[in-house]
């Protein structure tokens, strides 16, 4: 077999392996999927009437919703970080490589899961939020595909830079503590409230931060709102990231011993 289908048929395997500890372990998933319903269900019938400035709960169900559902991607690459640093902390990753398999398909496994699980937290919060009120307006196939795409790249750009954070981590507690930033960073963006009513000083904190510009690109995608240069600098954040994780785990990984 050539070195390429050696790859695929390991990273394949590794795949495989990721699911079905995601399937049989499922409460650190629902765990850290539990954190995002919880905000959209607290700030849409606790604060919402106070939060939407009189435009009414169901204006602030829609602008609420794509901040919650980027923010579920940053929460479930927290349980990569946790997930990597518990296989290298526990010697499975040592055997791995003394067996005939290419290494890059161990960090490929964890990061193909990831996502696909990302999707998935995604999808079901989508469904949440559809429950309760959100419909998206003016959204067709192509804003739908579009959506879909930057969900997708901004869970593979979150991933690597998780796996990095799990490799460097040593226990899954310092993973978890490591990875927390990814919750938070949601919270200081525009997911919950507009740039402008922020304070002064504060509004670049916001504004020049990842998840800002993939918010309200989403935002724009499924509501038809203006998305300006949001759309593009989205896009940047996401390839700089995941070219930096990427970098960064591969280069951890090469030098671990443990």
């Amino acid at each position: 077999m050539s070195s390429f289908s050696l790859a695929v048929r390991d990273s394949s395997t590794m795949l495989r392996r990721n699911l079905l500890h995601a399937r049989r372990y499922p409460s650190l998933t629902l765990n850290l999927l539990l954190t995002p319903v919880m905000l959209l269900l607290l700030f849409v019938y606790i604060f919402g009437g106070a939060m939407s400035g009189g435009a009414g709960r169901e204006a602030y169900i829609a602008y609420i919703v794509p901040g919650i559902l980027l923010m579920t991607v940053g929460s479930t690459v927290i349980g990569t970080a946790v997930s990597v640093s518990t296989d290298m902390s526990e010697g499975i990753i040592a055997r791995f490589r003394t067996m005939a398999i290419h290494r890059g398909s161990i960090l490929i496994g964890h990061v193909i899961g990831s996502v696909v699980q990302s999707v998935a937290s995604v999808v079901l919060v989508a469904a949440v939020g559809a429950a309760i009120g959100f419909r998206s307006s003016g959204a067709g196939v192509l804003e739908w595909a579009a959506a879909f795409g930057l969900i997708v790249l901004f869970a593979l750009a979150l991933t690597w830079i998780a796996v990095g954070m799990g490799l460097v981590s040593p226990t899954a507690e310092a993973a978890s503590n490591n990875a927390m930033p990814l919750i938070l960073l949601p919270l200081l963006s525009s997911a919950f409230v507009p740039l402008h009513s922020m304070p002064g000083w504060f509004q670049p904190v916001a504004r020049y931060q990842p998840f800002t510009p993939a918010i309200e690109t989403l935002r724009g995608l499924l509501l038809g709102t203006p998305i300006g240069d949001n759309g593009w600098i989205a896009v940047l954040w996401c390839l700089g990231l995941a070219v930096l994780g990427y970098f960064w785990a591969a280069s951890s990984f090469d030098r671990d011993t443990r």
